[in-house]
């Protein structure tokens, strides 16, 4: 069971199972805090756990899987803040516009470190659920979340302030960290400084196929290596390799290598 309450970009979350649910596609900004329970979060390159009590700045363009796990007495609690590209651009036109070093390298996945300040925050976010408050509110805590991160950690201007597009990079490495994504190809094309015309173009260089169909291979082999190598089971293997479906994954298992995978 899960409960969701969303007010304009402030979102309490519990769930009372395990779940794999979570944006794939980061468009924005975001900030958590977890309440109870603990969060499983992976970017197509590592994985990283957090627990409660620990606050989480999500790097916008950023593809990513998140499992949320109850605790053993506790539902998974967390209370999010979307840090959107407006809320953010008309922050720093008020206080200077801070010039964004865009060389700056952070984690999709950035630890913030907890204060008493930034975890009473939190916790007053809840009371916003019990009734309806008015839109000036909403933008006046998300200004607070902005002065409570930069005050933890000045260096995330040069993060929270880059407005730039993303520019063109190593397809063949981009696609090899993240082929697991189900994702849209337009976001993929976006992701790597391309158009979609441009994307298809490259990629049909490199692979002399098209995507979806390389990306189909690509997941269906890292199964197949999963449950014959690895001995696990394929319905705790369709979702981590790019599946939506255990029966889509299990049809197209079997009219590439002839067997169902269960059967293996």
């Amino acid at each position: 069971m899960k409960t969701v309450q969303d007010l304009s970009g402030i979102v309490h979350s519990c769930y009372t199972e395990s779940s794999r649910a979570g944006e794939q596609f980061i468009e924005e900004h975001g900030l958590s805090y977890i309440i109870s329970g603990s969060l499983e979060a992976f970017d197509g390159e590592k994985t990283q756990y957090f627990n409660a009590g620990e606050i989480i700045l999500y790097k916008k363009n950023t593809l990513a899987k998140f499992v949320k796990h109850p605790a053993e007495d506790k539902p998974f609690e967390s209370v999010s803040i979307l840090l959107d590209k407006n809320i953010l651009w008309t922050y720093n036109e008020n206080k200077g516009s801070y010039q964004a070093n865009v060389d700056k390298k952070v984690s999709s996945f950035y630890p913030v470190q907890p204060d008493k300040l930034s975890v009473n925050y939190f916790k007053s976010l809840n009371i916003l659920f019990e009734e309806r408050i008015p839109e000036e509110l909403v933008i006046l805590k998300k200004q607070e979340a902005i002065i409570l991160l930069l005050r933890n950690d000045p260096a995330l201007k040069d993060v929270l302030f880059d407005f730039s597009m993303p520019g063109k990079i190593d397809l063949e490495a981009f696609m090899n960290q993240n082929y697991k994504f189900n994702v849209p190809l337009p976001r993929l094309a976006y992701l790597t400084g391309r158009s979609l015309a441009s994307f298809k173009r490259d990629f049909e260089k490199i692979y002399h196929m098209s995507p979806n169909r390389w990306m189909q291979n690509k997941r269906l082999h890292e199964a197949h290596f999963l449950i014959s190598e690895k001995k696990m089971k394929p319905i705790d293997v369709f979702s981590d390799v790019g599946f939506e479906t255990l029966s889509h994954f299990s049809y197209a298992f079997k009219q590439q290598f002839g067997i169902n995978p269960s059967a293996i």
